[in-house]
């Protein structure tokens, strides 16, 4: 028999953060094929208006929390760990819910629908291995 060894809840929370964050990276980089979306970088236009250094900050420090939640998932103390983990979770899932019902009637965003629904569960098992967390 193979040996099955039980999984730490840190680790599973990381490689939980590891899967979404892909899924985050290869959602961007699929958008790069849209018509016209080159076209709109260089003209510097975002779904949230004219690129500004503001909005790219803003965008940089919320795509930094679920990349920092993966170390954080291993090293954070379980109390705040569980906690990070809930409220980053609910958040994104909440993010990713918008972005699925804003994308899901366009069949060009169909894959970025895709994405939005796998990254909910991942965000969403993730809230709830935190919230069941054994003390």
């Amino acid at each position: 028999m193979f040996d099955n060894q039980p999984i730490p809840i840190k680790l599973k929370l990381a490689a939980l953060w590891t899967s979404t964050m892909f899924f985050y990276v290869y959602g961007d980089y699929f958008s790069l094929y849209l018509p016209n979306h080159i076209q709109h970088l260089i003209e510097g236009k975002t779904p949230m208006g004219a690129t500004s250094p503001v909005i790219l900050l803003s965008f940089s420090l919320l795509m930094a929390i679920p990349s920092l939640m993966i170390s954080l998932s291993v090293f954070l103390k379980p109390k705040v760990n569980r906690i990070a983990n809930i409220t980053a979770g609910i958040i994104f899932t909440l993010i990713m819910l918008l972005i699925f019902v804003t994308s899901v009637a366009d069949a060009w965003l169909m894959f970025y629908s895709f994405y939005a629904a796998v990254e909910s569960v991942l965000t969403l098992v993730i809230v709830r291995l935190a919230w069941k967390w054994e003390r």
